[in-house]
């Protein structure tokens, strides 16, 4: 499954924030990272991952929770998502 992050940076977690980015950001075991933003204005961004494995996304946010809020949500694209919109809406 395919799980779109946003993540916006705690007030006065800036500098943690950066220097753990900086010192290497690992993804957990069982979780793929296919694309991370980052939003112009250094508050937040948003990352998609590809995972069957919930627990290790969690993993990852909690080890973050200190200086990053997260708020994620399962996707599909839209050539999964076209099949239910025709069943779903097909007269």
């Amino acid at each position: 499954m395919k799980v779109l992050s946003t993540w916006t940076v705690r007030p006065g977690q800036i500098k943690e924030a950066v220097s753990r980015f900086l010192s290497g950001v690992t993804v957990p075991e069982g979780v793929t990272l296919l694309g991370r933003w980052h939003k112009t204005d250094g508050s937040g961004g948003w990352a998609l991952y590809e995972t069957s494995n919930p627990a290790a996304l969690y993993e990852g946010a909690t080890s973050w929770g200190d200086v990053v809020e997260f708020h994620s949500s399962l996707v599909i694209e839209d050539a999964e998502a076209g099949p239910v919109l025709m069943k779903v809406f097909a007269k």
